[in-house]
């Protein structure tokens, strides 16, 4: 499908109200979509066929002195996302430290049971260790 003649005016146009706050047919966010949404163009049309127009109208919202909506969203996403990751590895980290507790349970368990089995059984030799005292220092 081609592109309607005037598509490109139809974008420049919408940019400066867009950046005027004065959106008719959109939100009015400074994002590729309300102003394609805006000019009554696919939205590829500013993602495939007019990469400057849509590189000029980001240009323009930083020149004001704004970041686009859709980048301030996405840095409030990585922000999450690292909290997230931070806090997973923490609890990564106690999993870990009481999967060692558990191993170190379970052999003093089967230790245990063993040396139990071995006192049932008259036969074998279990011998008794003191505890020695501790060194005098």
């Amino acid at each position: 499908m081609s592109p309607a003649p005037d598509e490109r005016e139809r974008i420049r146009a919408v940019m400066d109200r867009i950046l005027d706050g004065t959106p008719q047919h959109s939100n009015g966010a400074l994002t590729i979509v309300a102003l394609a949404l805006e000019a009554s163009v696919p939205r590829n049309a500013l993602t495939q066929r007019h990469t400057d127009l849509k590189a000029e109208f980001y240009d323009k919202v930083r020149a004001r002195g704004t970041t686009p909506d859709s980048e301030r969203r996405l840095r409030q996403q990585v922000r999450k996302l690292k909290e997230l990751r931070a806090a997973d590895a923490e609890e990564i980290a106690q999993l870990r430290a009481v999967e060692a507790l558990v191993g170190a349970l379970h052999l003093a368990t089967t230790e245990n049971s063993h040396l139990r089995r071995q006192l049932v059984d008259r036969q074998a030799v279990v011998r008794v260790l003191l505890a020695q005292a501790p060194p005098v220092r």
